[in-house]
């Protein structure tokens, strides 16, 4: 047995030992800490959102809209992106009613180079700065992965979700160092659990949500980063918008409302107001509901029971939404 051999045998022995007693070392003091930080401090933090300016993508309904209005009423400089002109002229007419001093609204679709620099920088000439990015765009595709009559079929999904919110990052970052100020994106508890039929969304929230804990790394303390998790919302994915087979977004709400099943659907509106909530008060990761963060304990400590449970989500038959 070679010298590499023992050793590697030897890491494998003792690291698991010396990691178990660290954690049982660490993991009670941290807990009473974040448990402090949490009721004692995080209530009493609210970042003053007045006159900052915030850039939200895919601003023209669902969430995106929403959070659109949260930010108005905080009184925050807006900048609405989204393909479809005449939704954003309404949405800006909303939130110039709640509150929001000036905003600007840009056509673009995120997917394009040549548009997500021009966005980025008409949102910088106008108002002279930057404070919040809100990575919100984002599309569906609801099908079995052998039913896709051709993979390239649904390369939007990641060029929309993933490479969408890298390059509007990407040419945000030297104005949000300036400001100090904020990535928010809007990821997806299906990163936490297997969702069949969902193989090509969950692998480009994923890629979204590694991509951004990733980058928090890199851009602490100049830019901070909040990756937000909403579970099943009522928004236009939720009543059957979605990218089918052949690679075309088309309407089927009666599909989706078998997927869906009895999962609670929450109001955008509510969602909108707990994200920018979580935003404001500094938090790393924002689940609404909460209850939908259980799944990952389940998938990392009973990975087993999760696959099961989800292989049989799969195998029975859809039953219609009451």
């Amino acid at each position: 047995m070679t010298m590499d051999v023992l050793i590697h045998k030897f890491m494998n022995i003792v690291f698991p030992a010396i990691l178990f007693i660290l954690l049982c070392i660490t993991f009670p003091p941290y807990l009473l800490v974040k448990f402090l930080y949490c009721n004692l401090v995080r209530p009493f933090i609210r970042e003053d959102m007045t006159g900052k300016v915030v850039l939200i993508t895919g601003a023209s309904s669902g969430i995106g809209e929403q959070l659109v209005y949260e930010y108005a009423r905080r009184g925050a400089c807006l900048v609405l992106v989204a393909r479809r002109k005449k939704l954003l002229e309404e949405v800006k007419e909303k939130a110039r009613e709640l509150g929001s001093p000036d905003v600007l609204v840009v056509c673009a679709d995120i997917t394009k180079v040549e548009d997500y620099k021009h966005f980025i920088d008409q949102a910088v000439n106008h108002f002279g700065r930057l404070d919040h990015l809100v990575n919100n765009a984002g599309i569906i595709s609801l099908c079995p992965f052998e039913g896709v009559s051709s993979i390239s079929n649904v390369a939007p999904v990641m060029d929309v979700n993933f490479w969408g919110a890298v390059y509007a990052t990407y040419a945000a970052i030297p104005h949000l160092r300036k400001s100090k100020g904020r990535i928010v994106v809007i990821a997806s508890p299906i990163v936490w659990v297997m969702g069949p039929r969902l193989s090509f969304y969950a692998a480009s929230k994923a890629a979204v949500t590694i991509f951004f804990e990733s980058l928090r790394a890199e851009l602490d303390p100049d830019v901070s980063v909040s990756i937000a998790f909403p579970g099943v919302i009522k928004t236009e994915m939720t009543k059957g918008n979605h990218l089918g087979k052949e690679g075309v977004m088309e309407v089927d709400e009666e599909s989706m409302s078998l997927f869906i099943g009895n999962f609670p659907v929450i109001s955008a509106e509510l969602c909108a107001k707990s994200i920018v909530k979580g935003v404001c008060r500094g938090d790393r990761t924002i689940a609404e509901p909460y209850c939908f963060k259980i799944a990952h304990y389940w998938n990392v400590l009973c990975p087993e029971i999760a696959h099961w449970f989800f292989w049989w989500l799969n195998s029975i038959k859809p039953y219609k939404r009451t």
